[in-house]
């Protein structure tokens, strides 16, 4: 890594608040819902948007983008980049990602923990890793890179997943700290897939949130998931993107925000998408939260405590 990247990843979070010190929240873009946002707007909000259905030269899709970008703040979020596989970055859809970031000077720039391409075919799904120090070695290569390209630091998304390997040799949230630690880029923290993935392979969602890096956490995601059984009759959580955020996830991110304090905060909403009354809300909810924590931090900072004070005299 570059040393003006290093830079900026030790430049914090210029996304972290709005102006006024309200928390950010937004939800994921989609073109349904532009005239309602025009005309409704998401005050102190910002929009995500994936990379890839933004790589044409132009038309619709740029021409809505960009109206939105006039306005607010948005995230690039990349699903195809396959950080986690064994083949090189295709150069090609590198060199499409790191023109949209040029083009439209996203807030955030994150992909996912994962792979998704090999000999040169592109699957239609975010596959899992096996976490070891060869797959640490490849996945701090092909962040380089793309940091590298794009010129500055990226945010990598945790997984959900519904497979572990026995290969593994350090636990997820070791392998997280270790890229992060060495290549400066920063995490995307999507509390869904921490659930989905605790409930799916049967340990603590608590337990793995101890445990992760939340300093470097630069975005958080909430989402929907659906709930099936797997062919033993055991839950099966899928990282769905087609509802409201679950009760258990809203009560997992607001643990996180009371360590954290304020994080920029997206409600992923994929398919079977609601009116946009309905995903503002969301935002909403989590605005709520973080408001709601703040407050009552800097409650508790106010309070006098006597022994305290005499320590310190």
């Amino acid at each position: 890594m570059n040393a003006s990247i290093q830079s900026a990843a030790r430049s914090g979070r210029p996304l972290r608040t709005a102006h006024g010190g309200a928390a950010l929240a937004g939800t994921s873009f989609k073109h349904e819902h532009l005239a309602a946002i025009l005309e409704h707007g998401l005050q102190d909000g910002f929009f995500e948007v994936h990379a890839e259905n933004y790589m044409g030269a132009g038309g619709p899709p740029h021409r809505a983008l960009s109206a939105i970008r006039e306005r607010y703040p948005v995230s690039l979020h990349g699903v195809c980049m396959s950080i986690g596989g064994p083949d090189r970055l295709d150069a090609r859809h590198l060199a499409r990602f790191s023109a949209l970031v040029a083009r439209y000077e996203p807030a955030l720039v994150s992909e996912h923990l994962a792979w998704s391409s090999h000999g040169g075919t592109f699957f239609n799904d975010l596959l899992p890793l096996p976490y070891t120090k060869a797959t640490l070695d490849k996945v701090c290569e092909h962040i380089d890179q793309m940091q590298e390209a794009i010129g500055r630091p990226m945010l990598l998304e945790n997984p959900s997943t519904y497979v572990a390997f026995a290969a593994s040799t350090m636990s997820e949230t070791e392998f997280i700290r270790a890229v992060a630690q060495r290549t400066g880029c920063g995490l995307l923290l999507d509390v869904n897939n921490v659930f989905v993935s605790a409930t799916n392979h049967g340990y603590p969602a608590r337990a793995y949130l101890a445990d992760f890096p939340l300093e470097h956490v630069g975005e958080i995601h909430l989402a929907g998931h659906s709930e099936q059984h797997d062919d033993e009759h055991a839950p099966l959580l899928i990282d769905s993107h087609d509802r409201a955020v679950a009760d258990p996830v809203w009560a997992l991110y607001r643990e996180v925000i009371a360590r954290t304090g304020p994080i920029p905060t997206l409600i992923e909403w994929d398919s079977q998408l609601p009116a946009w009354p309905e995903l503002r809300a969301q935002a909403l909810a989590a605005r709520r939260i973080v408001a709601e924590l703040s407050s009552n931090n800097a409650s508790e900072s106010d309070i006098y405590h006597p022994e305290r004070a005499a320590h310190e005299a």
